[in-house]
C-alpha cells in the first residue's frame, strides 16, 4: 500500500523534487513549506491542519517534542455525543484519519542509504531496511512513520511474550502484532479433534501455526498472501525450531488438499481499512470471513473441524448482527459443533476514555467449533 508519487517544494527560490514514501497511502502534500526550531506549536498546528506540509530542518529531538504537541492539540478537541454504537465507530474513524492526516504533515527528509541530515538524528538504517528493503535514494516522508518505523524494529528485535506459547513471537513492520492474548488462550485449551495435520489460515506472524505444533499437532500448513507476513512467519518459526512441523505458504486462503483442523483468526471488523497494517483489523465486507467459511466444509475431512476465532466487537458496534453470522455458517453448510467464550484483558476494554468504551466493555472472543452439516 505504499505510495511513491513525487513531492516539490521550494528550497531557497530553487524548485526540489523528490520521490514521497509513505506506508498508509497517504498523498503527497500539495503544499510544503520549509520548518526549524523557530516554528511554534500553535502556527505549526494551524499549517498542518490546512494541509500544509512541513519540511524539517532544525533539531530531530525537536521535531518530536512539536509532533507530541501537535498531538495534544487535536486530542482536547471536544468529541460529539454518538446516537448510536455505530455512529460512535464512524466518527472514531474520522477523527482518526483526520488526525493522522495532520500528523502526517510534519516532514523530514531521508538522504540515500536511510541516513537523516539533521541534529540528534538516530540510525535509522536497519529500521528502514526491515520496512523498507535496500536504500533506493532519497526520498521524504512523515516523521510519524519513521517513528512508527523504529518502534516496530523493537517490538521485531525484543519480541512478544506468548504465555500459551511459552516463548516470544517477533512482528515485523506491517504485520499485526499478537498482542491480545486471550484468543491464544482459547486456542492452547480447546480439545484437538486429530493430531496428524491442520491448516492455519491467515498465518501473520505465525503464532498459531507455532502453537499448534507446540500442542502435538505433528503438521501444520499455514497460509499468507502478503509478503512481510510469510517472511515474517518464516522466521518466527525458524526461532522457534519447528520449521520440520511447520511449512508457509503463499496461498490466498487455503492450500490444496483437507486437514482434520482448520484454523481462522479473520479480521474481526467489518470496515474499510485505511493502511495496509489494518487489513489485520479490517475486513471489508468480511470478505475473508465469508472466504473461509464458504471454503471450510470443501476442505475438512470426515469428523473434522474448523475453528473459527472471532471477537463479537463488530455485533456491539452494530457492523454485523450474530444473525449474520450465523446465516453465513448456515449457507456455507456447516454447524456449530461448540463455542468457547473469554473477556479480553487488554487496557482498552476497561478504559472508560476510549470512545467505543461501551461495546469494548462487552466485548466477547470466542472460538467456534465448526463441523460440516
Amino acid at each position: 500500500m505504499s505510495t511513491q508519487a513525487v513531492i516539490t517544494w521550494d528550497d531557497a527560490g530553487e524548485e526540489r523534487s523528490v520521490r514521497w514514501q509513505s506506508e498508509r497511502g497517504a498523498a503527497a502534500p500539495k503544499r510544503v513549506v520549509i520548518a526549524d526550531d523557530t516554528l511554534n506549536a500553535d502556527s505549526a498546528f494551524r499549517l498542518a491542519s490546512e494541509g500544509t506540509g512541513l519540511l524539517w530542518r532544525g533539531d530531530y529531538q525537536n521535531a518530536r517534542q512539536l509532533l507530541q504537541a501537535l498531538a495534544r492539540r487535536i486530542d482536547r478537541k471536544p468529541r460529539k455525543a454518538a446516537a448510536s454504537a455505530i455512529d460512535a465507530f464512524n466518527q472514531h474513524r474520522q477523527l482518526q484519519s483526520q488526525r493522522a492526516r495532520t500528523l502526517g504533515m510534519l516532514l523530514i527528509e531521508i538522504e540515500d542509504d536511510y541516513v537523516i541530515p539533521l541534529r540528534r538524528a538516530p540510525d535509522i538504517k536497519l529500521a528502514c531496511n526491515e520496512a523498507y528493503g535496500a536504500s533506493n535514494g532519497a526520498f521524504v516522508v512523515s516523521l510519524r512513520e519513521i517513528l512508527g518505523l523504529i518502534g516496530a524494529h523493537e517490538w521485531r528485535k525484543t519480541g512478544v511474550e506468548i504465555p500459551a506459547l511459552g516463548a516470544r513471537i517477533h512482528p515485523y513492520y506491517g504485520v499485526f502484532s499478537p498482542v491480545r492474548g486471550e484468543y491464544l488462550d482459547l486456542i492452547a485449551e480447546a480439545p484437538l479433534p486429530a493430531t496428524s495435520l491442520a491448516f492455519d489460515i491467515g498465518t501473520g506472524t505465525g503464532v498459531i501455526a507455532a502453537l499448534l505444533a507446540k500442542r502435538g499437532i505433528k503438521e501444520v500448513i499455514a497460509t499468507d498472501q502478503d509478503a512481510r507476513a510469510l517472511s515474517c512467519a518464516r522466521e518466527n518459526i525458524k526461532r522457534l525450531d519447528l520449521t520440520d512441523r511447520v511449512e508457509i505458504v503463499d496461498v490466498d486462503l487455503f492450500p490444496e488438499g483437507k486437514a482434520p483442523l482448520i484454523v481462522c483468526n479473520p479480521p474481526w471488523i467489518p470496515a474499510r481499512p485505511s493502511s495496509a497494517i489494518e487489513y489485520a483489523i479490517y475486513d471489508p465486507d468480511s470478505r475473508m470471513l465469508r472466504g473461509f467459511l464458504g471454503g471450510l466444509a470443501g476442505h475438512l475431512t470426515a469428523k473434522g473441524e474448523g475453528w473459527l476465532i472471532l471477537s463479537d466487537l463488530a455485533e456491539h458496534l452494530g457492523l454485523r448482527s450474530r444473525e449474520e453470522l450465523q446465516q453465513m455458517i448456515d449457507d456455507a453448510g456447516l454447524k456449530v459443533i461448540a463455542r468457547m467464550d473469554t473477556k479480553p484483558v487488554h487496557p482498552r476494554a476497561a478504559d472508560e476514555n476510549d470512545p467505543l468504551h461501551d461495546a469494548r466493555s462487552r466485548e466477547v472472543t470466542s472460538l467456534w467449533r465448526l463441523t460440516a452439516r
